[in-house]
Order: C-alpha cells, then structure tokens, then sequence
C-alpha cells in the first residue's frame, strides 16, 4: 500500500483540479469521496487539507467559508483561472507520462 501512496501523491493535485474543473467547487469531504469514486482511494482529510491550502495559497485554487443548512459551515473550495492554466499545461504532461510507465510496465509483464 506504501507504494500507492507514492502513485497517489504524484498525481493527486492534477486529479484535484480535475475534479474541481469537472464541478466548479466542492468541500473536502466531497473531493474525498470522488477520489475514491475515481479509483484513487486511501485519501485522508488529513492529507488532503493540506493539499487544498497548499493549492488556495499557490492561487491555483480558492477557498471561502459557506454557512451550512441547519448545520455547521463548510469551506468550499473552487478552481482559478491560475489553476485552470495548471491543469491545462501540466495535464497532458501527466497524462504522457502516465502512458509511457504503462507501457514499460506491459513490456515488463509481458517477457
């Protein structure tokens, strides 16, 4: 599981400014659900808050504190047009990436 870890934290703040591109905002409580949902699994609040203040203080992302409906206010957190250009440039990097280490592991597997 160490391992996938390493994965995780390699690719996890693309995937979040992917996942915020596709909903426009979302909590962190959201983000780790979707994350999970999206196979990436084993996220942490702890890990992940972090990562989004991180992200709001890079201005790659922003965060603003919402009153909840009968309950406790949440923090939401929405990506910037900076973040947008991130995901955007640095997306298909990952992505080549991503394509290559597949296809050296299939290589790998296949001898």
């Amino acid at each position: 599981m160490e391992r996938q870890t390493q994965w995780l934290r390699g690719v996890l703040d693309l995937a979040v400014l992917a996942l915020l591109a596709e909903s426009g905002e979302d909590y962190g409580y959201t983000l780790v659900r979707r994350l999970d949902e999206a196979g990436l699994p084993g996220m942490k609040p702890g890990t992940l808050y972090p990562l989004l203040n991180r992200l709001d203080s890079e201005g790659l992302v922003r965060s603003e504190w919402r009153a909840g409906a009968g309950g406790p206010g949440r923090k939401f957190f929405l990506l910037t047009e900076q973040g947008r250009a991130v995901l955007a440039e640095q997306g298909p990097l990952w992505t080549e990436f991503a394509k290559n280490a597949t296809a050296v592991l299939e290589r790998g597997m296949s001898s």
